[in-house]
């Protein structure tokens, strides 16, 4: 293996370019956990095996072409108002790493994934590990994202620019996400924004060790009919309420309205992309009454519609504007961030119920000249504690690729193979084939 360098500086006084934290770096470098690592965990599978110098040299030149990604956490002094990145010339380490074939690597390179974020004082803050393991067709690529530095569309946006030159085939740059330039209010706007929202119920046997656990699964994508006024992601939206709220039902929890976190990026997802935590945060509201069992699936999707097209033409910052004046540097950067962990506490209750993550159709062919194209690609976002559960979806050749992941204190492996089901159950309700 060919060492990395570390980087040198920039400018010929020595000193590094600097940029502050954003509002969404700041707050998630304030929560930080060493219990539940705030990490953002990849997979693309490859129908063959890639060479490794040629993919070493492929991420490099990505990293190279996308230098926003080269950042490590600045050292501050006590009394500092600001996180700062460092941007560097060129990564510290090599974020590529091999792992020996051998049964069972797939698992653990996934634990890994989930147990131990990327230092933040090494750039970059990610790391690649391919896996093979015998026996088994293709190769792996597992990535571990670091999400107080970067979110999921942006390492797709690396791992893209990497297939592209690793194969020496260029790719015309997809379009960014199609939104309404305005859209009327919803006739209903769900419960009230200051309702306490449901949590997800504790399972029969959550465990005593801390850290996210997760169950992947490849399903079909629901069937719509033409012209129907809904998209998949609000298919999706409503299999996730449906879900959370039988899941509550059947352990006796109280009924009580559903709030849903739902990101929405409006970034390109060309060579330009701008990479960091670039997605906003809105929530999408249920009303008891509207999730109860023997809910109006129809009725439940164009009302779900309605509210979701409200909120991605809305204009909002990322995470509200609370968040922006938590932020604002006033006071030391240690004092806003105890302050800021004190508040995440008592408002916990206040928490969105869960979160839905859709990649929708992964834009990109992932293209890796010999080892083939991505046949499949999942994604999951962290499970901290409250919401303790999360949905990322993403679809590719016409299959749904699910991640379910949650936090071990709230649920056991068992109770993620049952809200599997419900989930797996009530997407296909939504679907235009549904009997």
């Amino acid at each position: 293996m060919t060492a990395v360098q570390p980087a040198r500086p920039h400018t010929a006084a020595g000193r590094l370019p600097r940029v502050p934290f954003p509002v969404v770096d700041e707050v998630d470098r304030h929560c930080a956990q060493d219990a539940e690592p705030s990490t953002v965990h990849i997979e693309v599978h490859l129908p063959g095996r890639v060479e490794e110098d040629r993919l070493r040299a492929a991420f490099t030149a990505s990293l190279a072409r996308h230098p926003r990604a080269l950042m490590r956490e600045r050292p501050r002094g006590r009394f500092a108002r600001r996180y700062e990145w460092e941007l560097t010339e060129g990564p510290d380490r090599d974020p590529v790493t091999f792992r020996p074939a051998a049964p069972g690597a797939l698992d653990r390179a996934r634990a890994d994934s989930l147990g131990s974020a990327p230092p933040l004082t090494l750039s970059p803050p990610l790391r690649v590990d391919v896996v093979e393991e015998p026996g088994r067709e293709g190769c792996v690529l597992v990535f571990s994202v670091h999400h107080t530095a970067l979110d999921g569309p942006a390492c797709l946006r690396l791992a893209a620019t990497a297939a592209e030159i690793y194969s020496g085939r260029s790719v015309p740059p997809p379009p960014a996400p199609a939104r309404p330039a305005s859209a009327p209010p919803p006739r209903s706007t769900g419960p009230a924004a200051l309702a306490r929202p449901a949590r997800v119920a504790a399972g029969s046997t959550p465990g005593t060790v801390p850290g996210n656990a997760q169950l992947l699964a490849e399903l079909p994508v629901p069937r719509r009919e033409s012209g129907a006024p809904y998209t998949v992601n609000d298919q999706l939206m409503v299999a996730t309420a449906l879900t959370v709220a039988d899941w509550n039902r059947q352990r006796g929890a109280g009924e009580r309205p559903l709030r849903i976190t739902m990101p929405v990026d409006d970034r390109t997802r060309g060579p330009r992309m701008p990479i960091g935590n670039g997605t906003r945060l809105v929530e999408v509201g249920f009303g008891a009454a509207e999730v109860a069992s023997g809910a109006d699936i129809p009725a439940l999707l164009r009302l779900t519609a309605e509210r979701t097209r409200a909120l991605k033409a809305e204009p909002r910052p990322q995470l509200g504007r609370s968040a922006a004046l938590l932020t604002t540097p006033l006071l030391p950067v240690a004092a806003r961030a105890a302050y800021t962990r004190g508040l995440r506490v008592l408002a916990g209750p206040w928490t969105s119920t869960t979160l839905l993550s859709n990649v929708g159709r992964v834009p990109y062919p992932l293209d890796f000249g010999e080892a083939g194209r991505s046949r499949a690609l999942w994604m999951s976002a962290p499970a901290r504690l409250p919401r303790g559960l999360t949905f990322t979806t993403a679809s590719t050749d016409g299959r749904l690729h699910l991640a379910l992941r949650w936090s071990r204190t709230l649920l056991s492996d068992e109770d993620g193979g049952a809200l599997l089901a419900l989930f797996t159950r009530h997407l296909a309700a939504t679907s235009s084939e549904a009997p």
